[in-house]
């Protein structure tokens, strides 16, 4: 087993070697003792020999990660060079297993030197990612099955909607399709507007009021139509309890918490954590199992629980937890949408129109079109999942260099996305670009991802935060933000919602 010391030793050792290859860069292309000389354990890869090393890239990233020259790719076989590139993979303030962030300076630069084809690269703390970088390899990443690429983390990052469980791609192969068809029907993940849309939407308005009223979420006096990250999370909380579990659970701040103190626990709990987090876990499944015993039909609970089971393997309650912990990301995507809006007057007036309409419009209450698209181009600025891995579960085979079974693959959503080289107006809010005829399958664009891994509550996630958008429009408006962004300059690269302050002035 592995301990920390030794990791801490690995890290060290890896520190020296980059060192090492830094001093003496004539060597910068040699298999560090130790370490397997090859990337499938197949034959040997020759050495450099007396070819000139790559040069090493300047990139203004942190002095912690390594910068290696990369040596020159020899063969067709699995037998791919490893490249290390400052910054191109770092870590998260808070990280999660498996959980990386790219650099598109970085990732630029790697193309620039390789061109499209994969790379494979290689961390200071000694992991290893294929990183996909053309388009047409993204086609195939999403169209491969699960059986064949699964996801990489136990806990997979929650998305805007409630997704399939986290061990989708690696549980066994015919109790998770069952398990995500039935996911996929509760959630209507083939419907714009779900059938629950009545209630769902009626919670919503009531839980909006929290995100404009003048008091805080605990009813502390703040500053006078002022929204942040607290406000936002405690209003879509209260409504996601309301739809996954019914109205009862609307006040119930201590399911919340330990479904929060979970997801922090559950990253890699050692000794008397692991007894805590179990603990914690049968008291939070306790609760849900009491409001599912009593929810109504139009709840998520509800509707999950009116599927047959004949095996005895589905596990609503399951669901329900992680559909709440899925709708996590909700308040951080509301902030931002607003906050975009905010900056862009000319689109909050067209928005804050269709959400007076809307209003009236009966039957066709839910769509939104025009506040799903601003919606989506937020996630297209500032995706919550800004970095897709998978781990092949299978021999695969990328532009000719075949990679063994194990071989994690990295796509670098928000760079994609991004990518002012492929994509127009990259770094500027259009939220014109999603009525385009096909912008949906648009596979450089990925804020739900696509194929077999696409969350099935997409839908729901769009039709949620747009409807709250929508309850703040219909009598605020954005007048100040914080941060100020420029409505015509490029966007910054990130945006963090602890940041994020709304001034909102009656209309």
């Amino acid at each position: 087993m592995r301990t920390v010391q030794g990791a801490a030793l690995d890290g060290l050792r890896a520190r020296v070697r980059a060192l090492a290859a830094r001093r003496r860069p004539e060597h910068a292309g040699r298999t560090p003792r130790g370490e397997a000389p090859r990337a499938d354990r197949g034959p040997a890869m020759p050495g450099p020999g007396k070819e000139t090393p790559g040069r090493r890239t300047s990139m203004k990233e942190s002095s912690r990660y390594a910068v290696l020259a990369p040596p020159p790719v020899r063969g067709t076989t699995a037998r791919a060079a490893l490249t290390g590139v400052g910054g191109l993979l770092r870590g998260l303030a808070r990280p999660r297993p498996g959980d990386v962030r790219t650099s598109a300076a970085a990732l630029r630069a790697l193309r620039a030197r390789r061109g499209d084809a994969p790379a494979l690269v290689r961390t200071r703390s000694g992991r290893t990612f294929l990183v996909l970088l053309d388009p047409q390899d993204l086609r195939r990443f999403y169209a491969e099955p699960v059986s064949l690429l699964a996801a990489a983390a136990p806990d997979k990052c929650p998305g805007l909607g409630p997704e399939e469980p986290a061990d989708s791609g690696c549980s066994r192969g015919d109790l998770r399709a069952e398990q995500r068809q039935v996911g996929a029907e509760v959630l209507a993940s083939d419907r714009p507007v779900h059938p629950s849309c009545g209630p769902f939407l009626t919670a919503l308005a009531e839980e909006a009021r929290h995100l404009t009223a003048p008091a805080g979420p605990t009813g502390a006096r703040t500053a006078a139509g002022t929204l942040d990250l607290a406000r936002a999370r405690y209003a879509v909380q209260r409504a996601a309890r309301r739809i996954v579990l019914g109205d009862a659970a609307a006040a119930d701040e201590e399911l919340t918490g330990w479904l929060t103190q979970l997801r922090a626990e559950g990253r890699s709990p050692r000794g008397g954590r692991v007894r805590a987090a179990r603990s914690v876990h049968d008291k939070a499944r306790a609760r849900i199992e009491e409001y599912a015993a009593r929810a109504d039909g139009d709840t998520l609970v509800g509707r999950a629980a009116r599927h047959t089971d004949p095996t005895g393997t589905l596990d609503p309650v399951g669901q329900a937890q992680h559909w709440l912990q899925a709708m996590d990301a909700v308040p951080e995507t509301l902030l931002r949408t607003l906050l975009l809006l905010g900056a862009h007057p000319a689109e909050q007036d067209l928005a804050a129109a269709e959400a007076a309409a809307e209003a009236v419009a009966g039957a066709d209450r839910g769509e939104l079109p025009r506040l799903r698209a601003c919606v989506r181009e937020s996630l297209r600025l500032y995706p919550v999942v800004p970095d897709l891995i998978r781990v092949t579960r299978a021999e695969t085979e990328w532009r000719g260099v075949r990679y063994p079974a194990g071989t994690s693959l990295l796509v670098p959503a928000a760079f994609h996305q991004r990518d002012p080289e492929r994509v127009p107006a990259a770094h500027v809010f259009v939220p014109g670009r999603w009525k385009n005829p096909g912008a949906d399958q648009d596979i450089r664009m990925a804020p739900f991802s696509h194929g077999g891994g696409r969350c099935p509550g997409d839908q729901l996630g769009l039709m949620a935060t747009a409807a709250l958008c929508a309850e703040v429009l219909r009598g605020h408006r954005v007048v100040g933000t914080r941060p100020v962004l420029d409505p015509v300059g490029p966007l910054p690269a990130t945006l963090d919602p602890q940041g994020i302050r709304l001034r909102l002035t009656r209309r």
